[in-house]
């Protein structure tokens, strides 16, 4: 009889302290941090009410929210985790530390609340949507498996309908990526995102009518490189190779160029038989296929070569870097390797003259210059 009398007691002390506690705040003062948006002061006047060690649900979330506003995220999930405690099936709790998990870069704790909101309610379109964005690989199934939940519960929402073509493409599963854009599109006809992302699709199914069609269309809101570079390839496919070389043109002009615009490029002019301009675009193609930096790497892979003793091929590589650049680097480690590892002098004596022709920097390179020059004489003497 002690005991309960006593626990009657503690109960009725407890509800007294918290109804005090809510009887203390000025709710005045608390909706105007909230409507200037101070939530960071909003947060420690409750706390400053309540304490650190609340245990209300309601209290906690509403703490947890004030720290989430104000971007105190450490702070928001302390207190959140603490109302997760008490309701561990709260959708709005499981929701708000997916999110601030998500934020700080805990994604496998992220996936973790998200995937408890699958189990309490498996058809609930936001926690899919969510879960697929935490997979970045494009070629990820179980990113593919929420946007297809999500695509499902929703067809219409555009954003995953965009990223769901987009794995479907990874896959190379055009039809299923077309269609689902279609079905988005169907729903929303003036949305701008969904007509590009079907573009490329489009002309990889080879319905080359419709990209030129809708892309036209879009093209006229603005100029937009996927969408001329879609529209061009349409009208190289259907031979309309001047309209495909001025859409390709209008790349290059705003310095918008690839590999591919200038290989397509190429092949329309030979196609009109202007084969001058075919050879132009044919080099431009090889020149931006070819990485700047690949006679530097060839380099490298000489120097590698040379210190492991592997002579016939460090010269090979030294002489393959020559191949997409000529640089005072390779020439510089030609000399020196002829002349000290092959004791060739000729040959040395050659790629000396040629590293000081090419111009080397007369700063960073003056020990470099210093020393060719020294053993030209060196070499030339002994001749």
């Amino acid at each position: 009889m002690k005991k309960l009398l006593t626990l009657l007691a503690l109960l009725c002390l407890s509800i007294g302290i918290y109804a005090q506690n809510a009887t203390m705040i000025d709710k005045e003062k608390l909706f105007d941090f909230y409507q200037t948006q101070r939530y960071a002061d909003a947060a420690q006047y409750l706390k400053s009410i309540y304490g650190e060690e609340v245990n209300d649900f309601k209290t906690l979330s509403q703490i947890g929210y004030c720290f989430l506003m104000a971007g105190n995220n450490a702070e928001a999930e302390k207190f959140y985790s603490k109302a997760y405690t008490l309701q561990p099936q709260s959708l709005p709790i499981l929701f708000s530390l997916g999110s601030i998990n998500t934020k700080r870069g805990n994604t496998e704790k992220a996936k973790l609340y998200y995937s408890k909101i699958v189990k309490i309610d498996s058809n609930n379109f936001s926690v899919y949507k969510l879960l697929a964005n935490l997979y970045n690989s494009p070629k990820d199934s179980l990113k593919l498996i929420y946007l297809l939940k999500a695509n499902q519960i929703n067809p219409l929402e555009g954003d995953v309908a965009t990223d769901l073509a987009e794995e479907h493409s990874a896959y190379q599963q055009y039809e299923k990526a077309y269609e689902v854009l279609n079905v988005a599109i169907k729903g929303d006809s003036d949305n701008l995102v969904l007509q590009r992302a079907k573009l490329p699709i489009a002309n990889q199914l080879k319905k080359y009518s419709e990209v030129i069609a809708s892309g036209e269309k879009l093209l006229k809101d603005g100029s937009d490189a996927g969408v001329i570079k879609d529209v061009a390839k349409a009208y190289y496919y259907t031979k309309k190779h001047q309209k495909a070389i001025d859409l390709f043109k209008q790349l290059e002009a705003a310095a918008m160029e690839n590999e591919a615009t200038l290989y397509y490029t190429s092949l329309s002019y030979r196609a009109l038989k202007n084969y001058p301009q075919a050879a132009i675009y044919t080099k431009k193609t090889i020149d931006e296929a070819i990485s700047p930096n690949t006679s530097s790497y060839y380099s490298l892979l000489g120097l590698v070569y040379e210190e492991n003793n592997q002579l016939t091929f460090a010269n090979a590589a030294y002489k393959k870097g020559l191949q997409f650049k000529a640089t005072p680097t390779l020439y510089y480690r030609l000399a020196v390797f002829y002349d000290t590892r092959l004791k060739q002098g000729k040959n040395a004596l050659k790629y000396y003259n040629l590293y000081l022709k090419s111009k080397p920097n007369l700063t960073d390179d003056k020990e470099e210059i210093k020393f060719s020059k020294d053993r030209i004489a060196q070499l030339n003497l002994a001749d």
